[in-house]
Parts: C-alpha cells; sequence; structure tokens
C-alpha cells in the first residue's frame, strides 16, 4: 500500500493520481480506480470524483482492496469513514434515524449493518439529523466520545446547503434573522411566538430564472426545519415542500457541505457530497 497524499487544491481524483504518481499509465490508475484499489479519507472511491483540500489519498493491491471493506450498501455513496467517523451522502426520501413507524430502513440502520461484522455488531451513534427528503451529508460517530465532542463544538461547524426555490427573490443575496417557534403539530412558525428560539439563515444566488432559483444557503443556527420555514417567509419556499409550499415529486434541498473540526485530530474535515442532477439550473 502506497502512503497516503494529501490534497492541496479541488481536483479529479484521476487528475490528482497522475500528479501523485507521475510514473503510471493513465490506464492503470484507471484500473485501480475501477477495481476498488483506492481510498479517499479511508473509503473506497470506484469514480472519478472531485476531491477537497485537505482530502488524504491512497492507492492499495487488489488483495487488501477485498479484505478492507465490502462495497457500500445500494444508494449509499461513504464520503468519509475512520476510526471515529463515518460520513454519507444521503438520498432523498431516506430518514436519517429511526421513528416510531420505521425502524429498519434507515441510514443509520444501514450503515451499521455495513460497518459490522459476524458476531460483531457495529456501534454507530448520529451526530446530527437530516430531514427525510432532504440529501446530502450526514455524519456519524463511532464512539460515544467523539459524538459528545462534535455536538459541544457543533456551533463551529459551517453548513452549507443548495436549495432550488420557487420564484426568484429581488435580491441576489441576504440574511434571514428572524426567531422560530414550533406549534403542537411540529408546524415552525417564523416571527415572535412561544419559546421562540434565535435564528439566522444566509443565502445568496446561484443560477436560475424568474420561475426557479438555486440558492446557497448557509446555517448560522441550527433550528428544526429553518431553512424550509424561513425561505418560505422569505416567499421564496423550496420547490416540493409540501408542509410549507407545493408538493412536488421531490423536495429539492441538499446539504452540500460541513466543514467541522475532527473530535479526535487537530484538523477540520470538508465533507461535500455533490449537488443531485436536479440542482443543475442555469
Amino acid at each position: 500500500m502506497s502512503a497516503p497524499h494529501r490534497v492541496d487544491e479541488p481536483m479529479r481524483l484521476l487528475a490528482f493520481l497522475r500528479r501523485a504518481y507521475p510514473g503510471w499509465k493513465r490506464t492503470t490508475l484507471e484500473q485501480r480506480i475501477l477495481a476498488g484499489c483506492v481510498r479517499v479519507n479511508g473509503a473506497t472511491r470506484v469514480k472519478n470524483d472531485v476531491l477537497a483540500a485537505g482530502d488524504r489519498v491512497e492507492v492499495v493491491d487488489r488483495a487488501q482492496a477485498e479484505a478492507v471493506a465490502p462495497p457500500p450498501p445500494a444508494g449509499i455513496t461513504i464520503l468519509y469513514d475512520d476510526a471515529e467517523l463515518v460520513a454519507i451522502d444521503k438520498p432523498a426520501g431516506l430518514l436519517s434515524v429511526s421513528t416510531d413507524d420505521e425502524r429498519t430502513r434507515t441510514a443509520l440502520a444501514i450503515v451499521r449493518a455495513w460497518l459490522s461484522k459476524p458476531r460483531a455488531p457495529a456501534r454507530l451513534w448520529p451526530v446530527h439529523r437530516l430531514d427525510r427528503e432532504t440529501s446530502g451529508v450526514l455524519l456519524f460517530a463511532k464512539t460515544q466520545e467523539a459524538r459528545r465532542t462534535l455536538q459541544a463544538n457543533w456551533s463551529d461547524a459551517k453548513k452549507t446547503y443548495l436549495a432550488v426555490v420557487e420564484g426568484r427573490p429581488e435580491k441576489d443575496a441576504g440574511v434571514i434573522a428572524e426567531p422560530l417557534w414550533e406549534d403542537e403539530k411540529l408546524f415552525v412558525h417564523v416571527g415572535e411566538g412561544p419559546d421562540a428560539k434565535e435564528a439566522r439563515t444566509r443565502w445568496r444566488v446561484r443560477a436560475g430564472d424568474a420561475r426557479r432559483t438555486l440558492l446557497e444557503v448557509e446555517l448560522d443556527t441550527g433550528r428544526r426545519h429553518q431553512i424550509r420555514a424561513h425561505l418560505a417567509w422569505l416567499g421564496h419556499p423550496v420547490v416540493g415542500d409540501a408542509r410549507y409550499g407545493t408538493k412536488a415529486p421531490r423536495m429539492l434541498l441538499h446539504a452540500l457541505r460541513l466543514d467541522v473540526p475532527h473530535p479526535v485530530e487537530s484538523r477540520t474535515l470538508a465533507l461535500e457530497a455533490p449537488a443531485p442532477r436536479e440542482f443543475h439550473l442555469r
């Protein structure tokens, strides 16, 4: 196995490998990727994905690749995996954790089963949650200490989302600093109310037209349904948000990136889930 190489700037996996291994043929590197012999942050990559600055890339031989881990669960992309954490790109429609009505078909249960070995079930805890219809970066901890550390420092995490909204805002960027509160039916209201909590959402236009607009959204607070309620209050609800807007085949909200301090190592993890094709507006 080769020593890990650190990525200095965003680029495609193959381009990085060609730079890191100048003596290797392009076809050899392509074959190594397809064979599951390339790992990024400990997780196997079999596609020519975009790497982020700070990623660790290593190449292993076929025997090591086959012995280390089974292929990721169908429909789930592993973004990061080490002794403390595992991050996935959660697809829309999948619950983050179990509810009274659903306990098996959840991201937590699926990833826990993937990590488990015969007679050695894996232990896994959610660090945060995404709504069922929200896709993107979802982070789990493999130890309770890692979970406690991450949650204690969660205010230091940078959370970036993509949202396709109805219509187009008058401005190209803005900040929504309206408090939020929930009623007995768990509907989130914007403005002063019983037990209202401070909430702050920053947004900017990335693409779109008068009918639909792609926004990049950053959260300074992490309230339940914050993006959905704030953007609906702005007059531009998330497309497909049946609760705060209009129903559609899927809700177009995606957790694009999570920058979070590693609970053990002195570095920041930059976790990114590529935007689904429904978010590619012009």
